[in-house]
């Protein structure tokens, strides 16, 4: 399945009100470890087509970095059932990012 695009206007319907598992790349065009972490995150999308995988460019949505804290890039933050259940802060190999969606 490919990463999502998401934004203010259909993250809630796209991420907040789906079941099951989701994963979502706070991300800026211009962050050097966030280039290296999408690779990554497209593999998961990918391979995990029980996961729903998106993108944020916290540049373009800041409400929604600010409403999920997101101080650092990339931050990856693990949905379930609509809910934050996990996150990951900076870059991490696919392992560790993969671990958190068990």
């Amino acid at each position: 399945m490919a990463v999502k695009v998401l934004n203010n206007n259909n993250f809630k319907t796209e991420i907040i009100e789906k079941s099951g598992l989701a994963l979502v790349d706070f991300y800026a065009d211009w962050c050097g470890p966030c280039k290296m972490m999408a690779p990554v995150v497209e593999e998961i999308a990918a391979e995990r087509a029980d996961v729903t995988v998106g993108k944020i460019n916290v540049d373009e949505s800041g409400e929604l970095a600010l409403k999920y804290g997101v101080v650092s890039i990339p931050t990856l933050v693990v949905f379930k059932d609509g809910v934050e259940a996990d996150r990951v802060v900076g870059f991490r190999p696919k392992e560790q990012i993969t671990e958190k969606l068990k």
